[in-house]
């Protein structure tokens, strides 16, 4: 049966040579090169899967505000999702897709030697666990797209990320983008030679899901969602749900019967937190 859609996330973080929080914010003087650097590699990416026989291609730029990408850049098989907030964050227009493809991702809050390791949001999530496993947003996202039935195939950027796909996904394909040597610098090959690796990465990832050797991530449902904040006030908020249980001063812990449910009321918790954020810097103004 032909391919007919592909799913893409992409994120900043994990993307080759970004390193300094100048690359990561609009109107920040690095801002720019990120964006060049995430096109490029995107535009690629959507290429080789076209010539592999997609008949679209659906990009869910992912970072920040989730409006990186130069649109300009794309051809008319790419369906592109931008914006932020919107329903299931970084996989939003995934359902429908045959497959499922991740770039610039990172590793979780606490990774040591981790370039911008953090899970969904820095200033607010200290760390995640579901089911008692503690999950980066890769494992999230992943069982997301798993719920609904579509596998992950292939993961590309930050070299800690290995580990994680050795242990909970050994059949995605995974191509490092960096190596990274503390929080805020890393080794990266050349643009050139990060196109050639992604492509070889990507075809091997569909060579491997046409063979029959991928499948969707599932974990137990219902999920138990534990999270523990930076910030007691955070907990706080989240504790005003009915459905989450304060289990000390910075962590919570609530049920969701799926995966998908489980990260949209994630998504809800962070905004909610941020929302605190705001109104106590306005205070201090």
């Amino acid at each position: 049966m032909p391919w007919r859609r592909a799913f893409l996330s992409v994120d900043l973080e994990g993307l080759p040579h970004v390193v300094s929080r100048l690359h990561l914010v609009p109107g920040r003087p690095l801002w720019e090169e990120a964006r060049e650097i995430a096109t490029k590699v995107v535009v690629r990416a959507c290429e080789v899967l076209r010539d592999s026989g997609f008949e679209e291609v659906v990009v869910a730029d992912s970072h920040g505000d989730m409006v990186n990408l130069e649109v300009s850049k794309f051809s008319d098989y790419v369906v592109l999702v931008r914006g932020y907030p919107r329903p299931t964050s970084m996989i939003a227009g995934a359902e429908g897709s045959d497959v499922a493809l991740m770039i610039g991702y990172h590793s979780g809050f606490g990774t040591r030697k981790a370039v911008f390791d953090h899970t969904f949001s820095g200033a607010v999530v200290r760390s995640l666990e579901f089911n008692g496993v503690r999950f980066s947003e890769y494992l999230v996202n992943s069982s997301a797209l798993g719920h609904l039935g579509i596998p992950v195939v292939f993961l590309a950027g930050d070299e800690n990320l290995r580990t994680e796909v050795a242990k909970h996904t050994p059949w995605v394909v995974f191509t490092p983008l960096k190596e990274s040597l503390s929080r805020y610098s890393a080794k990266s090959p050349s643009l050139s030679r990060v196109l050639k690796d992604l492509e070889l990465g990507i075809r091997e990832g569909l060579r491997k899901h046409a063979e029959g050797l991928t499948k969707p991530f599932k974990i137990e449902t219902p999920v138990t969602v534990r999270v523990s904040f930076h910030e007691s006030g955070f907990a706080d908020v989240a504790e005003l749900l009915p459905i989450v249980k304060r289990v000390d001063s910075l962590t919570v812990e609530y049920e969701a019967r799926n995966p998908v449910e489980a990260y949209k009321i994630l998504e809800a918790l962070i905004m909610a937190s941020h929302g605190i954020r705001l109104i106590t810097e306005i205070q201090l103004r």
